[in-house]
């Protein structure tokens, strides 16, 4: 029955003329608790918050840990250890998503879609691992993270540098930062490139201005591809350390520098809804807001905030990998819904792909499952109530520039349940969402359960991984 519902809404949008418009705006560590509709009393996010009023907002939607896993799962709707991706990449690294995967972009471009990347990619910087090779014909923004640049906070001290990198140490001093490992030597990042499709339009941009830009462009690719479906990946840069909110909200927020990027990130979202809606595209365009993992508490008071979550970025507790998500569709996802039912990022891939009529690769395993079901109303239930969380890492460093592997299971959810694999604590989410009170003891058949239930699909996902990209040996 659900399989026909879906079959029939995707021929009724055949019938229509047209595939629909699919947007995902990605925000880069931004908390659970970061957005008034989660509940923030600090942060006022109005145009996010119409777009919750006026689709579904998810309470228990997950990420990964880091940022360059995340990607790799919204972009492949897998797990990332089955495709080798659960580590950040540096600049210059040799590695990256391989050719043989199928992103999302791709899968779209099999239904004629204009695709554009707009902010940040992070998953590998070489030319073969680039946006514009895995389906997107158009690309603006930074191949990894904001901070890889000459002026991060771990830069060793030297005379006569730049007052770039004095001026965010002394930041990173004063938010309380709370520095992890080794010193970096001065050479350690290059300088940042922005880049337009292949080429560097310019070396470490004036931040300020970066998420402006990427607004503009991302209302120029909306007007010129109005005509036809389009699939737009507005990967914001920030609120990912180091803050840079534009002269016109830096200080109008009641969160510091933190609130003010995440209040201009909020009007570009509102800005994109009123221009679709100008445009007559507004019952045509699918368009979700989400997280690519939770706060970086290492930052102090730069750092967002997980709200009632445990811990943030870079941990398995909940505050590092469950995220706001908003859908949001007039006139095919009800309205003024919010939802505990679990869901992922990983799910968006199955789902565009099934409203675009685009199918899935037959030759290989996903874990991406179909949510329109779900976010149209037809059934009330998420397609699965199971999350799997595995570990990542920040960085590899690694003389020959290729990465260590090193990820595992260390937990699973069912429904309200999560038992730790690595201690054997359980937690009951539904009363205990903070993770503070280990049951285990007073539930052994539920966690015996878990436990075997997560070794077996462990142990299938182990067996079908596929290659991380590499460079040929020079």
């Amino acid at each position: 029955m659900r399989l026909a519902l879906t079959l029939s809404f995707i021929a009724a949008c055949a019938a229509y003329g047209r595939d629909p418009n699919l947007i995902v705006i990605y925000a880069d560590d931004q908390g659970w608790g970061d957005l008034s509709s989660y509940g923030n009393p600090y942060i006022r996010t109005p145009r996010i918050d119409r777009m919750a009023a006026e689709g579904i907002r998810f309470t228990d939607f997950y990420a990964q840990p880091f940022c360059g896993p995340s990607r790799a799962a919204l972009m492949t709707g897998a797990y990332p250890p089955r495709n080798s991706m659960m580590f950040n990449h540096l600049p210059r690294a040799r590695t990256g998503i391989h050719a043989n995967e199928i992103t999302l972009a791709e899968l779209l471009k099999t239904r004629n879609y204009a695709t554009m990347i707009i902010g940040k990619w992070h998953l590998g910087d070489a030319p073969p691992f680039l946006p514009t090779k895995h389906g997107f014909d158009k690309w603006l923004g930074l191949p990894y993270s904001n901070d890889m640049w000459p002026f991060h906070p771990k830069i060793e001290k030297h005379e006569h540098e730049d007052p770039r990198l004095t001026e965010i140490r002394k930041r990173a001093e004063m938010t309380g930062y709370q520095g992890q490992g080794d010193i970096y030597p001065r050479n350690w990042f290059p300088d940042l490139p922005l880049m337009r499709d292949n080429d560097v339009v310019e070396l470490n941009p004036d931040q300020t201005e970066l998420t402006k830009r990427y607004n503009r462009e991302a209302l120029d690719f909306i007007t010129a591809n109005r005509a036809k479906p389009f699939f737009l990946y507005l990967a914001h840069s920030m609120p990912h350390v180091p803050l840079h909110p534009s002269k016109e909200f830096a200080g109008r927020s009641l969160r510091g520098k933190y609130g003010d990027v995440i209040e201009e990130i909020d009007a570009g979202v509102g800005r994109l809804l009123d221009h679709v809606k100008s445009l007559g595209l507004d019952q045509d365009t699918l368009i979700v807001f989400t997280s690519d993992n939770g706060p970086w508490l290492h930052y102090g008071i730069d750092a967002g905030s997980a709200g009632p979550l445990r811990d943030g970025k870079g941990t398995l507790w909940e505050g590092g990998v469950r995220v706001p998500a908003v859908f949001r569709w007039p006139g095919k996802i009800p309205a003024g819904r919010v939802t505990s039912e679990i869901a992922a990022n990983i799910y968006i891939y199955a789902t565009f792909a099934a409203l675009a009529g685009a199918a899935l690769p037959k030759d290989r395993t996903l874990d991406s499952l179909n949510l329109w079901p779900f976010l149209s109303g037809q059934t009330a239930k998420s397609p699965r109530d199971v999350f799997y969380y595995y570990s990542g890492e920040v960085f590899y460093k690694a003389t020959d520039g290729r990465p260590k592997h090193s990820s595992k299971l260390e937990a699973v959810r069912e429904q309200r349940w999560k038992l730790w694999l690595t201690t054997g604590a359980l937690y009951d989410l539904q009363e205990d969402m903070g993770e503070k009170r280990d049951v285990a003891k007073f539930h052994p058949q539920v966690a015996a359960r878990l436990r075997k239930m997560a070794e077996a699909f462990d142990a299938t996902l182990q067996r079908n991984v596929r290659p991380l990209g590499e460079l040929a040996a020079q």
